[in-house]
């Protein structure tokens, strides 16, 4: 398999394109998937699950603001464990070479259907077009497709038999001996709502593979996505004879959260979590006798000791910054900058930010639109500390800018906090999930001690440095590989800095707080089945 070998060799591969041009996909398929996600708004998603006890529906489009008014089926919980129990056996005997297969289509389908995927992101989610296309739909696959890799590297390492000699004193043994895999149990998916199915891919398929059903439970403002998922999963199962219930969607109400009910359940076996540090830290300090994979949040910082393009540093570290408004897992929020290059590198950022907040169709396909409510409370939050707080000044106002074809979207362009004097280390010290970016003066050795210290302690997922100094360089990686901080060294250029590569870069290190678990390694899917064995005195 062509993903093995990017796995092992880290290079750059994808099956898939993240260009929506209509010269790749042609010119028909554009304009059917915007009208498919037109024809679900105001219906009822049909399912076919067990156990339906009625319906939900809470989602509101950043972009009109208006309800998607989509009805989902609720079923009750006992009832989608049971279901998935009571398939999980013929899953369970079935080749793994054939569950990897059926993933493979999995994705081959939902890629097939990713225009009509970036419509239902962008209205549930906020991203921009373009990045709902990429990151939500072929990055996000391809994240899955490298879960797959591993579970076939895992499962293919244990052999299914074996013949056994050795001499006991006089006598010679010999026996036949057989190794089974066997799944764990029921996996539970408990979704995002800014990134649903970047995360969601790769614990499906790496439960799915390796023998075991899964309940996927959307964030209830972003459930279309998973739907759109769980239903192309039940369709495809279907078509090759297996019980539909290997995948089902728990929804639920933000009065009314049922994630806890299926966490509790000792039929659920397997929780992956990602979302808030809040209830990703409840899991992690009482989920016990379960495997518990979470991804949570983190401080990320930026440390400019030196530069050789100051003007290109700045735009990396805007661009960063201003991408889907700050509300990504690899944001930068506190940038420490050496005293000597403080003014001009913070004028170059701000400088930067201007530009695409000033051109309506850039800001549009970089910052796309605020999630909700409660990402500009986080502005607001951030503008109120530090009013009237000595050393801390506004470097630029937050503002909404004007969407070029959704008049009524929610828009918010980025809040820039300059700290220029004494110790304010309670100002940036949690992350603030919105666009709110701190521009830090301090001696670059003490910056890396500082932003290692909040790696270690406050969780970072993606950490970035700035230096012309190899030898400061040199000193510096060592913190960051002891916090257990990803590392991204004098990047600029067209590619995002805060990009990260499927088969290539790992994603999160499960050395700090940010989480317990990296996208992908072998960790993430050996444990999601045990090997039984067998033996007896050979023929």
């Amino acid at each position: 398999m062509a993903a093995i070998d990017a796995v092992q060799t880290r290079k750059s591969w994808s099956p898939y394109s993240d260009s929506p041009s209509t010269k790749i996909h042609g010119p028909d398929k554009p304009g059917a998937g915007k009208a498919a996600f037109e024809a679900r708004l105001g219906t009822t998603f049909d399912l076919g699950q067990p156990g339906v006890v009625g319906e939900v529906g809470e989602e509101v489009s950043p972009f009109t603001q208006q309800p998607l008014n989509i009805r989902y089926p609720k079923s009750d919980p006992d009832a989608l464990i049971g279901a998935a129990v009571a398939a999980m056996g013929d899953w369970r005997e079935a080749d793994f070479e054939l569950r990897i297969a059926i993933c493979l289509e999995i994705a081959a389908r939902l890629y097939a259907r990713n225009f009509e995927m970036a419509h239902a992101v962008m209205h549930v989610a906020g991203q921009s077009y373009t990045q709902a296309f990429s990151g939500s739909g072929p990055n996000a696959l391809d994240r899955g497709v490298e879960a797959l890799a591993y579970a076939a590297k895992a499962m293919r390492d244990v052999a299914p038999s074996a013949t056994y000699h050795r001499q006991f004193g006089g006598e010679a043994v010999a026996l036949e001996k057989t190794y089974v895999l066997v799944p764990r149990g029921v996996g539970l998916v408990i979704c995002c709502a800014s990134f649903p199915t970047w995360n969601a891919y790769p614990a499906m398929f790496a439960s799915l593979a390796t023998g075991n059903p899964v309940v996927v439970k959307p964030h209830p403002i972003a459930v279309l996505p998973m739907a759109l998922v769980v239903q192309t999963s039940r369709a495809v199962l279907t078509e090759f004879g297996f019980d539909p219930n290997l995948v089902s969607l728990a929804v639920d109400t933000l009065a009314e959260p049922v994630a806890q009910d299926l966490v509790d359940d000792p039929r659920v076996q397997i929780v992956d979590f990602t979302g808030s540090p809040r209830y990703g830290g409840h899991l992690e300090r009482t989920v016990t006798g379960k495997l518990l994979f979470t991804e949570t949040a983190g401080v990320n910082t930026v440390v400019v000791e030196s530069v050789a393009d100051l003007d290109a540093v700045g735009r990396a570290v805007a661009r960063s910054s201003s991408l889907f408004s700050a509300q990504m897992c690899t944001s930068p929020q506190v940038i420490y900058i050496a005293p000597d290059l403080f003014a001009p590198l913070s004028a170059a950022i701000v400088d930067q930010i201007d530009a695409i907040a000033d051109d309506p169709a850039m800001a549009s396909g970089i910052m796309g639109a605020i999630q909700g409510e409660v990402s500009l409370k986080v502005v607001a939050e951030a503008q109120a500390a530090v009013a009237d707080r000595p050393g801390v000044r506004t470097l630029r106002d937050p503002a909404p800018y004007a969407h070029p074809q959704f008049p009524d979207a929610r828009t918010m362009t980025p809040l820039v906090i300059a700290v220029d004097e004494g110790q304010q280390m309670d100002l940036y010290a949690e992350e603030r999930f919105g666009p709110v970016l701190f521009l830090v003066k301090k001696d670059p050795r003490e910056a890396v001690i500082e932003a290692t210290d909040l790696a270690r302690t406050r969780g970072s997922i993606s950490s970035y440095l700035y230096s012309t100094d190899e030898a400061f360089i040199d000193r510096a990686t060592p913190a960051y590989e002891a916090a257990g901080a990803n590392l991204s060294i004098n990047l600029t250029g067209a590619m995002w800095i805060n990009f990260a590569a499927a088969y290539s870069d790992y994603h999160v290190t499960g050395l700090n707080p940010a989480g317990n678990a990296c996208l992908a390694d072998l960790a993430f899917v050996a444990s999601r089945f045990r090997i039984v064995q067998r033996r007896r005195p050979a023929a």
